[in-house]
């Protein structure tokens, strides 16, 4: 009897598995514009489907940007929601529809969703993927919020499955745990080129490490996101300026005997 049952479990491994493989090229997908990102994911990001962005250490911000990037990319003329725990606005500051705009996004097209605490952030994000006029759902939470389990990942992933609604998780001072998401990435912030001579900043790049991809491998990549064309992209090289040596500068030798004498 156990032999039949080992055979069995077996098989339903087995299917289970490609099952799983299928699905990799049944899903549709939206390219994120970087050669080496999208080459691994197969195509880009799977849509209808759960991705997590976790910042690490002080990189609320940057974490931000990047998923609101994601959001671009998956909803550019959808409306998006972005659901914040109200603790998440505590330490991280409110939203900027101006630094949003910046990025491409089109605050028109954005609603933002305060909820008081991470049951009720739940709640709305799985009501909010219920609605399949919308593009993408952002839940934002902080902190090791134990409701966010592999049930509630689950859930969200079914919903978001049944509506065509992409769900982005942020995790702000968060650890990975156990879930369903399609992809996870560890976002910390990257050296920006030099911007023109008119703007005050270089263009937003991320160090952006993808730690789970349900199907297929993981990577590590540079990704400079341009706001014009709103996709990510390798960042373009540039020279470095060398300080040049000041004209007149005394010899090593001479300057210390020079101290020497004085002392």
């Amino acid at each position: 009897m156990s032999g039949a049952r080992t055979s069995t479990l077996a098989t339903l491994r087995g299917s289970i598995a490609r099952l799983e493989q299928g699905a990799a090229h049944d899903l549709n997908k939206v390219s994120l514009g970087h050669t080496a990102a999208d080459e691994v994911l197969q195509g880009g990001l799977a849509l209808a489907a759960v991705h997590e962005v976790f910042a690490e250490g002080h990189q609320g911000a940057t974490a931000s940007g990047f998923i609101a990037g994601l959001a671009g990319r998956v909803s550019p003329r959808r409306p998006l929601i972005w659901v914040r725990q109200d603790f998440s606005e505590i330490e991280t500051g409110a939203l900027s529809m101006s630094g949003l705009c910046e990025l491409g996004l089109d605050p028109r097209l954005l609603v933002t969703v305060r909820a008081q605490d991470t049951d009720a952030a739940l709640r709305t994000a799985a009501d909010a993927l219920a609605c399949d006029a919308l593009g993408a759902v952002v839940l934002e939470v902080w902190g090791e919020a134990r409701q966010l389990d592999l049930v509630a990942s689950r859930k969200l992933t079914l919903a978001a499955q049944a509506s065509g609604v992409t769900a982005l998780l942020l995790r702000m001072a968060a650890e990975p745990r156990p879930s369903t998401a399609e992809t996870r990435w560890i976002v910390r912030a990257a050296h920006s080129p030099p911007g023109s001579p008119w703007s005050a900043w270089g263009t937003p790049v991320f160090d952006a490490q993808l730690v789970r991809n349900r199907h297929g491998p993981v990577g590590r990549w540079i990704m400079e996101w341009k706001c014009d064309e709103c996709l990510f992209s390798e960042p373009a090289a540039y020279s470095q300026p060398v300080a040049a040596t000041p004209a007149r500068r005394p010899h090593p030798a001479a300057a210390q005997g020079a101290f020497r004498r004085s002392a």
